[in-house]
């Protein structure tokens, strides 16, 4: 999938919200347009009792934070009553502050569709109209332009969600129908009423963890597509080095049996079923063992799919979760000023998917090496070319991963370690989650990359393995590779190669073996 723009797609079944966790199938599935989301009916009540209890308040004149008082270190001001439009409206124009590079249409739709979800758990007190009209938004393709930089991850993202919040108000900009215009525009091209703010509902719309969840998850997803991909490239290369499967015998897993390992193993097994080369050299291989970047690719994908399912869990539980701050608690009549906008759930779980990817990376490098290294490549051409000397073959496309695998490590340095004080000292530990889903997002870029570069040199070793065939998995994956990329039979560009491969394994092309 790409995540760029909006792809076609078979339309599925309606997800219907009532502030449930959502998959993250569900998630990638409306990011690009495939699922159609509108309210549960059953979560109307609950939107509706919360927002009583708020008008409530204001109508008793009451001092409650977030609702007719500052916020942050301003939280001790109390607002007058007159105000309190002005205090939302204010608090979203003021913390519209973002810089850098848009988020791309799919991830402000995971925005909208989070933001609505948290709104229909029925905890933030605001109307149903300001939920519809995300959806309306969601529906009809209005994306604010969101920045992606000025997050900090706690008191939730406030400068992304405000950038969504003021397209609501026809304010900011907005990208409709493949142009970047005035967020008025956008909504009256749309046919979508802009609204008015009430109380506590500019807070409603900013406090939260959203813009983290949707560039994460997404990232978290193409993630996943990698680590598969990884078996796969890693299975064309152990035939082109005229490896051994022995290391993937299920009995070694089920005595250490981490369950990504143990599917790893068997991914491997049946990559590998039938294979000719291996039969070719079965009987008389003096070679006792394969290097640890062949042999242990169990142990190392599998680790691998563990951190990732463990990410994804995180993700798709705060995709449930009420993250605004105060929660109103309508059935107690109660509202109280909590954390839950906190991103370390998140901030974790991101740094420790990054981490995962860029060993993910390594060890991929790890087998490039031994494709194009003469001194190790089991008798292949050096540097997979026919011409060594006069053509360089896939020298040059090794150095480009080595420098991909640099810059994983680089960002793979922790965000959520790091803290520097905010608002005057009121928000003194803060998440970074942010920062380290922007760095996910690179670090998977990086690993397609890295995958594609092994994966047309894994089958530029197997033309020379012909006429004897792979296992069938592996040349069920050669073939793929094969029609989006001729053999390298001289010297040429392999910038365009390597992207398209590395567009071929996000889009999901080798999820089937």
């Amino acid at each position: 999938m790409r995540p760029e723009s909006l792809v076609p797609g078979t339309i599925q079944p309606m997800i219907k919200l009532s502030g449930q966790p959502l998959t993250l199938a569900e998630i990638e599935a409306v990011a690009f347009g495939k699922r159609q989301v509108s309210i549960d009916s059953a979560a109307i009540l609950g939107i509706e009792k919360a927002r009583a209890l708020v008008e409530n308040i204001v109508a008793d004149d009451a001092v409650v934070y977030g609702i007719s008082t500052g916020f942050g270190k301003l939280s001790e001001v109390k607002i007058p009553a007159a105000e309190l439009k002005d205090l939302q409206l204010n608090l979203v124009r003021s913390h519209a502050c973002g810089v850098g590079n848009p988020l791309s249409i799919p991830e402000v739709r995971v925005m909208l569709l989070l933001r609505a979800n948290v709104l229909a758990k029925g905890f933030s007190g605001a109307r149903l109209l300001v939920l519809e009209t995300l959806l309306q938004m969601l529906e009809k393709g209005v994306h604010p332009v969101i920045p992606e930089k000025g997050s900090v991850g706690a008191s939730g993202d406030l400068a992304p969600l405000a950038h969504l919040a003021l397209v609501l108000l026809g304010e900011g900009e907005a990208f409709y129908d493949g142009v970047r215009m005035a967020g008025d525009d956008a909504m009256q091209w749309a046919g979508i009423p802009t609204i008015e703010l009430e109380a506590k509902e500019g807070l409603a719309l900013l406090n939260g963890t959203q813009a983290i969840c949707a560039v994460g998850g997404l990232a978290l997803a193409r993630a996943q597509r990698v680590a598969h991909a990884a078996d796969v490239v890693g299975a064309m290369t152990l035939e082109a080095l005229l490896g051994t499967p022995t290391a993937f015998d299920p009995r070694i897993h089920q005595v250490r049996p981490h369950s990504g390992q143990m599917a790893s193993a068997s991914h491997l097994m049946a990559l590998l079923e039938d294979s000719e080369i291996r039969m070719s050299h079965l009987e008389d291989d003096p070679r006792v063992q394969d290097a640890y970047s062949l042999r242990c690719m169990p142990q190392v994908h599998g680790a691998v799919r563990d951190a990732l399912n463990h990410v994804q869990g995180q993700i798709e539980t705060e995709s449930g979760s009420a993250t605004d701050n105060p929660l109103v608690f309508a059935n107690e009549g109660d509202v109280i000023s909590g954390g839950n906008f906190h991103g370390a759930p998140l901030a974790l779980a991101l740094d420790y998917a990054s981490i995962a990817i860029t060993d993910l990376s390594s060890i991929s490098e790890r087998r490039i090496d031994r494709m194009v290294n003469p001194d190790l490549n089991e008798h292949l051409p050096a540097f997979l070319t026919a011409h060594p000397g006069t053509s360089s073959g896939f020298m040059i496309p090794h150095v480009t991963a080595v420098a991909l695998l640099n810059e994983c490590k680089v960002l793979s340095h922790p965000s959520s370690v790091d803290n520097a004080p905010t608002s005057g000292g009121k928000e003194d530990h803060v998440s970074m989650g942010m920062t380290g889903a922007l760095k996910l997002r690179q670090i998977v870029t990086n690993a397609e990359q890295v995958l594609a570069i092994e994966m047309l040199a894994a089958a530029e070793g197997l033309e020379y393995r012909k006429p004897l065939k792979p296992g069938k998995g592996a040349l069920k994956a050669y073939e793929t590779v094969r029609s989006h990329v001729s053999r390298l039979d001289k010297d040429r560009s392999m910038t365009a190669d390597i992207e398209r491969i590395a567009l071929a394994i996000r889009d999901g092309e080798f999820d089937g073996f």
